[in-house]
């Protein structure tokens, strides 16, 4: 398991990390995903960190605060010091009924992560995440809300979650500008069949030394290859079919996969897991199960080691589309 750097900061995270999101039983949307008690849990952060895994990442929304909770007493039954792993969690989505129970606001970010704290058990938290991108609040108010975490202790690292590339530089803008707790990672959703974030983000992230957290590596289980033939029954898409996939394109990105899984004796999970391992704005792949055979079968992607001749390969048949302004400022300046 290699440690990397996240952003420009001092905090070092394992390049996998154990999301939790799962980690409950409540019938919302994360439940229609999976759902995880406190014993299969247990097992799972024990696998994670037996592993070399030092990075947990949840969010207060997560069945309704359930997995921070989950999360919280896992740490505290196998007594895992505090300094041995870095937690994250998100805020954004509602937590009550009331429109102020939501959001980036100043008053939801405080009273959220005093909450996130008692529910995890925690005094400080590593890294806490906007969830989205909130139209309402003014980012401003937003980014000094976290300051004020950070410069009080409760918080030690800012990141975002799901921006655009023109929010996060406005944010990094800003912060640089009044001289608030700087953004070090955004989180977001990047796989071999969802480049998306090639055209604007990865350039801005690398410009702007942010680490890339990715979430749903495997595309809510499509790249584990039990779909192609319809016929998984058990599988987060039959309940739940996200995050969406051109299954054309996909079907050719699979038949690739499978090809070079075979001839490296590994699955095609790993293969995945192991494409993005190899992209330089990752800094962590978020990976999620429901057993810890599942798990362990995700961690050994980091084993796996693909060749220039497999990634021209998986680059080629999953390439995007050429589109405006990417084809014309990849035409030379100069001759």
């Amino acid at each position: 398991m290699r440690i990397r750097q996240l952003g420009h900061s001092g905090l070092f995270v394992s390049e996998l990390c154990l999301g939790t999101m799962l980690f409950g039983s409540t019938d919302s949307m994360w439940g229609q995903m999976g759902k995880v008690g406190q014993g299969d849990a247990d097992a799972l952060v024990k696998a994670a960190l037996d592993a070399g895994i030092n990075f947990i990442d949840t969010a207060n929304t997560y069945h309704t605060g359930e997995s921070e909770q989950i999360l919280g007493r896992s740490l505290k039954t196998l007594g895992i010091a505090r300094d041995d792993v870095v937690i994250a969690t998100k805020v954004l989505g509602p937590m009550g009924e009331g429109q102020n129970a939501r959001g980036a606001s100043r008053g939801h970010i405080l009273s959220q992560c005093k909450q996130s704290l008692q529910r995890l058990g925690l005094d400080h938290i590593d890294l806490y995440q906007i969830h989205g991108f909130d139209v309402a609040t003014p980012m401003e108010e937003t980014l000094e809300a976290l300051d004020t975490l950070v410069r009080h202790g409760h918080v030690r690292y800012i990141g975002l979650s799901n921006w655009a590339a023109w929010q996060v530089a406005r944010g990094v803008g800003i912060t640089e500008l009044r001289r608030l707790a700087p953004i070090l990672s955004l989180q977001a959703y990047y796989t071999l069949v969802g480049r998306d974030l090639e055209r604007e983000i990865v350039p801005m992230l690398l410009a702007e030394k942010i680490g890339l957290m990715v979430w749903s590596p495997l595309a809510g289980g499509y790249l584990s290859g039990k779909y192609e033939d319809g016929k998984a029954a058990d599988g987060r898409r039959e309940s739940f079919d996200f995050p969406p996939v051109d299954r054309v394109r996909g079907s050719a990105t699979l038949a690739v996969m499978k090809r070079i899984a075979a001839a490296k004796g590994c699955s095609m999970a790993q293969v995945a897991i192991a494409w993005l391992l190899h992209q330089p704005v990752v800094t962590s792949v978020i990976v999620g199960a429901k057993r810890v055979d599942q798990l362990t079968d995700n961690i050994a992607a980091t084993s796996v080691v693909l060749e220039p001749s497999d990634l021209a390969e998986l680059d080629a048949v999953t390439a995007l589309p050429a589109e405006y302004p990417g084809w014309i400022l990849a035409r030379p300046l100069r001759a």
